[in-house]
């Protein structure tokens, strides 16, 4: 077989000829990005060959001169029979994203809406317990004693014990004169005790909460015996390589194996989290006794192993909305082997568990009639708008643009990013700020509505995304029909090349903005309600940490509303599995919401493609639907006369 060595790892692997170049990359643990999930629509998989040769069909997404160079989509390369060496250029955007520290994300929801101190109330307990000694002929066991003093202290419920605990019972019974210390699951008809040690060690108790998205994971610490955050640790979800969006990851799932690795992929990020934060705090892994675990429908059937196949395809039924509580064991977890891991519902195909955990950050949640409206703006947008007598909830497939995927220089969030542009009204050359203040690599998705806010108010382009012919700019290349603008020279770049955005590009945005939009204004029309009705508007996910509002509703993406409407909320899926976490209460909470919502499928609903079609310009067809932004264009063109 064909030996495949990868630089500048110099990892080796034989494979059968005929082997597709990223699936040999992924069997060596060669992590490519391939954001479409390797079907060579998105270009992102490029690596080159520097000896040998493979059969590629590169040429039409990448250009005679680079794949006369030796650079090939991996996902379009098959092995031949003889070796060969690949060079795997530095992935964009995959090292030092903008990460917040949870504590921080946590601060950004308003406190009155965290449990009171009277509510902390996990569902796993420590409970310090003195077994009385043996004695003869009393004729008991030692799990008869311990059973005996529990249900004295409990009450005459049934005491369970895996065998795990029962194999060390009779050591930890004699090592502290019967002072043992046991974890408790509290059920309705029955307690289970998972962890059984000697001494009293009730004050190291800790649980984690996990928030599973489709780009980042972050798992947070939590000692349930305080109720406080010890540490939180985020990374990018290992599924991202396999594609960048929900349905990128079905089609991949499709696959034989492919399920089962992307499983593996999202198991290996959560556990290695898990295992960096003890490390810091110097905690055992198999002494954490619960988890709670959010993320999307699809985050969920992955993590889970399910087929998410029947996600996508109408009438969109997931195999299961509510999860029953499952061990750690069987999830893949690597913590206390007998937890329990709770799964935040889901209500629909494409409102997951994020945003049912989400929403109890919000006035969402709380006992008042205002509407509010929710919006989660990641990889998709989820919506939910309502108060504590409805809601309605609904996803949009506002497409990766935003995290980078279908944008010819755009990238995630990370190290080298574009984050922010200034236009020069009259020369049309932008000033540009990255993210960790180094030479830029792309554009982020909050460089993007930055840099379209700005080309709009300062006339460079018009409504539709379209450069203007009119006037003349040095960062304006017209090309037939086609136009791009270039933000970065290739000698300012970090890559050598021209960092730029087209009219393609463009209208990506534009879409994402318009799906966004158009499905929020399709909620509020249901009800016989405008954006006007809203009390606030609280805006939730990684990217909406740090989205510039003003910029935002230049484009149109959201309404033009008095800014004390909206709020940041951060990572609300993550803070929202924190309470709980810690809270029994708001488990009840939540499940009883979810009972409350009203799901809509927009795929199946006429008028969305009425009013995803009027979003489809900047900011809105209907420019009084936008009337801020209209004074700042009619200044603006005021000026240029």
């Amino acid at each position: 077989m064909p030996l495949i060595t990868f630089k500048p790892s110099g990892r080796t692997i034989e494979v059968p000829a005929g082997t597709e170049l990223l699936r040999a990359a992924r069997d060596a643990g060669i992590r490519i990005d391939s954001l479409c999930g390797g079907k060579g629509a998105c270009g992102k998989c490029i690596v080159k060959i520097i000896s040998g040769y493979a059969d590629s069909k590169s040429l039409g997404k990448l250009s005679a001169v680079s794949v006369a160079e030796g650079y090939v989509l991996a996902c379009r390369t098959k092995i031949l029979e003889s070796d060969i060496t690949v060079e795997i250029p530095e992935q964009i955007g995959r090292s030092g994203g903008k990460f917040t520290d949870a504590a921080e994300d946590k601060t950004l929801v308003r406190q009155e809406l965290f449990p009171e101190r009277w509510e902390y109330d996990p569902l796993t307990v420590k409970w310090r317990v003195n077994v009385p000694q043996p004695r003869h002929e009393d004729g008991l066991s030692d799990l008869d004693r311990l059973t005996r003093q529990l249900q004295f202290e409990w009450g005459k419920k049934d005491f369970l014990y895996p065998l795990s605990v029962i194999r060390v019972l009779a050591d930890t019974l004699r090592a502290e004169n019967g002072l043992v210390t046991a974890t408790i699951i509290r059920e309705k008809e029955r307690y289970s005790v998972i962890r059984l040690e000697p001494g009293d060690t009730t004050v190291n108790h800790h649980g984690i909460a996990v928030d599973v998205g489709t780009t980042t994971v972050a798992v947070q610490l939590v000692s349930l015996h305080l109720a406080e955050i010890v540490g939180t640790k985020k990374d990018y979800n290992a599924q991202v390589e396999c594609g960048l969006d929900v349905i990128s990851r079905i089609n991949y799932a499709r696959k034989p194996g492919h399920l089962d690795e992307l499983r593996r992929k999202v198991l290996d990020t959560i556990n290695s989290l898990t295992r960096q934060i003890c490390d810091d705090h110097n905690i055992n892994p198999e002494t954490i006794s619960d988890a709670v675990i959010s993320g999307n429908t699809t985050m969920v059937h992955l993590l889970l192993g399910l087929n998410p196949e029947y996600i996508r395809i109408e009438p969109y039924t997931p195999t299961l909305l509510k999860t029953p509580y499952l061990s750690a064991e069987e999830v893949g977890i690597a913590i206390n082997p007998n937890s329990w891991v709770y799964i935040s519902p889901s209500v629909g195909s494409y409102v997951g568990g994020d945003i049912t955990a989400g929403f109890l950050c919000t006035d969402l949640a709380a006992d008042n009639e205002e509407i509010s409206l929710f919006i989660d703006i990641g990889t998709n947008g989820e919506i939910v708008i309502g108060n504590n007598n409805f809601m309605m909830t609904c996803a949009c497939s506002a497409g990766p643009a935003f995290e980078g995927g279908g944008i010819d220089c755009g990238m995630r969030a990370a190290i080298g990013a574009i984050e922010k542009v200034a236009v020069e009204p009259v020369t049309g050359i932008c000033k540009y700020w990255t993210i960790g203040n180094v030479k830029p690599m792309g554009i982020c998705g909050s460089g993007m509505i930055s840099l379209l806010a700005d080309l709009l108010l300062t006339g460079w382009i018009d409504a539709a995304g379209k450069f203007t012919r009119k006037k003349k700019s040095e960062a304006i290349k017209v090309d037939g029909r086609n136009a791009s603008y270039i933000m970065v020279s290739a000698k300012q770049s970090a890559t050598g090349r021209e960092i730029t955005i087209s009219e393609s590009d463009i209208e990506n945005i534009i879409r994402a903005k318009a799906a966004i939009y158009s499905a929020c204004a399709l909620m509020l029309n249901q009800v016989g309600m405008s954006f006007n009705d809203l009390s606030s508007i609280y805006i939730a996910g990684g990217f909406g940490r740090f989205l510039d509002l003003e910029k935002a509703m230049i484009i149109g993406l959201i309404p033009d509303l008095p800014m004390e409407k909206f709020h940041y909320i951060g990572n609300s899926s993550l803070t929202g599995s924190y309470m709980i976490l810690i809270s029994r209460e708001f488990r009840k909470k939540q499940l009883d919401l979810c009972k409350k919502m009203t799901y809509i499928e927009l795929n199946t609903e006429p008028g969305y493609m009425n009013q995803y079609t009027g979003a489809m310009f900047l900011p809105h067809t209907n420019q009084k639907l936008f009337p801020t932004v209209k004074t700042k264009l009619d200044q603006m063109r005021q000026k240029q006369r």
